[in-house]
């Protein structure tokens, strides 16, 4: 019996193919943590899955909410949830107990996929923890470390946290300061684990000494004409004024959150709360910046699996009504695990046949092209390569081709005026590539940093959305302005372009107002 199946609580069958399809897995050259297979009923697959795939996270309503959301969509038949992993050293899955035997085969092969993923690709290595819980920063890391990412103690520690500020400062307090954070926990910086910590240089090799100007006088009349009084009276203006002049923060500051933890006027339990809210929102940001990879690297090598080595012949159709589902599309949708799973394909067709290079790009003979195949056989080692060092921005960036976007029958769509309905807009290639990668940069959140934290030397906190064509949503810019008042105790703005002009949006901490914004 495998290491690893005999520490699941699974049925004696199910441990047997986990045990094969493990081993299957490595044959192939899948890498991945200890994982740990776990049967669970209908219910507690919806309760994991509001919680984000933990069995245990700080409490507050939106979890209950995301519940019933989902078990309402599972109930009257609208969606169902067939696998959840956990990115965790070791990996926790989870099977839902009444699938058939050849569903849970392609929930586990599907499975060893993703944590193969979690294990090697870089965007990942922004959650390995220390031994005392907390993140590493990835460019510091010893090459020899073995990734400790025990994320669900983690989170269970969380959860004790908030549970014990509840009891210390009241449920209402504590569950309106998290709903705040929650408005917030997308203005943190996805970069930032892998830039480390920017070390502030000490003021006095920042700054030049000040210098009074002085009245000449001979020596023995300086303290005359220029009483060390006055110099010194000039010498504390001229501090007062260089103190005024300085930009704080000195340079725009991504990661809000950050910014509020160090600098905003919060209690101790106030600043602990946040800190949880932040980091948490880091663990989620690789699986959202690597989403169709992810997906398309699983089913890649569940159908690779599936249809290679575990499935007996009349298993097949069963397998491919299942597999044919989680792969299909629908207009106006794009579905990551089929848009991944054949950009992996392509990719290894053509390093396979050697349809990459100068050679290929300068090759302007069509028919050539199409029956080219240098038989190079590199594809396998190059989706390797690919699930190590990219995300989804860079893998669409770079691999994507307006033969694919053709074969695969990409468009842009947008809301038509004169019909009131959405039309398909444009099938060339460049436009559906810019879109994709419109809509992958920043996981799709708008551009927006920190730029004084005393603003007109007020105190007030401002902050620059960096608009990228697309204008803040004002329901969303309140709501976010209210929960910064909350922690800055003091008024906040934001400038950005409303309809083509700058404006600064502006909560006092009683009502909102919108006034032209000039730097």
């Amino acid at each position: 019996m495998s290491q690893f199946a005999l520490k699941t609580r699974l049925p004696r069958y199910l441990r047997v193919e986990q045990e094969r399809i493990e081993k299957v897995a490595s044959d192939y050259g899948l890498d991945f943590f200890p994982t740990i297979f776990e049967m669970v009923k209908y219910h507690q697959m919806d309760e994991l899955a509001a919680y984000g795939g933990f069995p245990t996270r700080y409490p507050h309503w939106r979890f209950g909410m995301s519940y019933e959301r989902l078990s309402k969509s599972s109930e009257y038949g609208l969606s169902r949830i067939y696998e959840m992993v956990i990115n965790n050293n070791p990996s926790y899955a989870y099977l839902l107990e009444g699938n058939s035997l050849t569903d849970q085969r392609l929930v586990m092969a599907h499975v060893y996929g993703h944590v193969d993923f979690f294990k090697n690709n870089f965007a990942f290595r922004a959650t390995d923890l220390d031994v005392v819980g907390r993140t590493i920063d990835p460019s510091q890391r010893d090459p020899d470390y073995r990734p400790n990412r025990r994320w669900i103690d983690k989170m269970a520690n969380h959860g004790s946290r908030v549970s014990r500020h509840i009891n210390r400062h009241g449920i209402d307090a504590v569950e309106s300061f998290i709903d705040h954070c929650l408005s917030l926990e997308n203005l943190i910086d996805p970069w930032a684990p892998f830039r480390g910590r920017r070390r502030r240089k000490p003021e006095e090799e920042e700054d030049e000494p000040i210098e009074v100007p002085r009245l000449q006088a001979k020596d023995y009349m300086d303290n005359y004409i220029n009483p060390p009084e006055y110099i010194d009276e000039q010498k504390r203006k001229l501090e007062e004024a260089r103190q005024q002049e300085k930009k704080f923060p000195p340079e725009p500051a991504r990661d809000v959150l950050q910014f509020l933890i160090e600098h905003a006027p919060l209690d101790k339990w106030e600043r602990d709360v946040l800190t949880i809210i932040r980091a948490e929102a880091y663990y989620f940001v690789p699986q959202m910046q690597t989403k169709i990879m992810n997906e398309g690297w699983a089913s890649y090598w569940h159908s690779k699996m599936m249809t290679e080595k575990i499935l007996s012949a009349g298993e097949i159709i069963d397998y491919a009504d299942r597999n044919a589902s989680v792969l299909a599309t629908s207009p106006g949708q794009l579905n990551p695990y089929k848009l991944g799973v054949e950009l992996f394909r392509n990719v290894e067709e053509r390093w396979n046949k050697g349809q990459f290079g100068r050679e290929w790009e300068d090759c302007d003979n069509l028919d050539h092209k199409r029956s080219w195949d240098m038989q190079i056989g590199l594809g396998r080692e190059k989706i390797f390569q690919v699930r190590s060092l990219y995300n989804d921005v860079t893998f669409i960036d770079e691999f994507l081709t307006p033969d694919f976007v053709q074969q695969a029958k990409l468009y842009t769509f947008g809301y038509s005026g004169k019909t009131g309905q959405y039309e398909i807009e444009s099938r060339q290639f460049q436009q559906v590539k810019d879109k994709l990668l419109f809509q992958l940069t920043n996981m799709g959140n708008p551009l927006i940093d920190v730029v004084d934290a005393n603003y007109k030397n007020r105190g007030e906190l401002l902050l620059l959305h960096e608009h990228q064509g697309v204008d803040l949503r004002k329901d969303y810019a309140s709501a976010a302005l209210e929960a910064l008042a909350r922690c800055w105790k003091r008024p906040v703005g934001i400038a950005t372009k409303l309809e083509n002009k700058d404006v600064l949006l502006r909560y006092d901490g009683n009502e909102h107002s919108e006034q032209p914004y000039t730097v």
